[in-house]
């Protein structure tokens, strides 16, 4: 994926009732809270971003996982690792799946992973029936790291945090976020972060700056890359 000028981007988060999409195309920037990722992806666009994970192995080891943590130290834990499609297609019980992860010899599912699990396999669905579409995955903290210069950065939960990132996002030329924050995001379900994160994975499909693991992308057992973008 390279970066082009006129590029029709989209960046999605997930939040409680649904995505988070922001549409960045030129001098148009457009924000929607969207029931799911069909309905979020329904419209026009060149690239489009998720912040979620994308591929996903066995037994849940991905490179890119590990290559994006040790660039976010000392903030690895800002990446969730250790998807698979098993856990969720086989148990709807985390303490089962963990028993099952535990027998194979692999690593427990950590419970903000387990219940990030319907819009990963909604993601995961969407992205096999349409691989004529250039969707990728981003991570919001690696976008806000390029964008601070490399300087890590306090919690999005915190003051300071949501201050910084609404200054990086004014400067990429989002300068709508205030009211998208204050006007429409009330009564929607998506917190501060959710839009900030959605802001920030558009700016990597507009730019695709950067990702890990560099160059091809390693491909799980379905075709699917993995590979995260900033």
């Amino acid at each position: 994926m390279n970066s082009a000028s006129g590029c029709r981007a989209i960046g999605l988060d997930g939040f409680r009732k649904g995505w988070v999409a922001v549409l960045l195309d030129g001098d148009l920037h457009e924000i929607r809270f969207c029931r799911d990722i069909a309905e979020a992806l329904s419209v026009r666009f060149d690239r489009a971003a998720i912040d979620i994970p994308i591929g996903m192995t066995d037994d849940g080891e991905r490179a890119c996982d590990l290559l994006a943590r040790e660039k976010l130290r000392p903030h690895s834990s800002r990446v969730f690792a250790g998807a698979r499609r098993w856990l969720w297609t086989e148990f709807t019980d985390p303490d089962r799946a963990n028993r099952s992860a535990l027998e194979r010899g692999q690593k427990r599912v950590s419970r903000q992973l387990w219940h990030l699990g319907p819009k990963i396999m909604e993601v995961d669905r969407f992205v096999q029936a349409n691989r004529a579409h250039d969707i990728c995955e981003a991570h919001p903290e690696l976008v806000f790291l390029r964008l601070n210069d490399g300087k890590p950065l306090p919690s999005k939960k915190s003051e300071d945090g949501i201050r910084l990132r609404r200054r990086l996002l004014k400067r990429e030329g989002i300068r709508t976020i205030d009211r998208w924050l204050a006007d429409q995001r009330p009564g929607t379900g998506a917190k501060c972060d959710d839009v900030l994160d959605a802001c920030a994975v558009a700016i990597a499909a507009r730019d695709a700056a950067g990702c890990v693991p560099e160059g091809t992308a390693p491909r799980d057992a379905y075709g699917v890359p993995m590979q995260i973008w900033s």
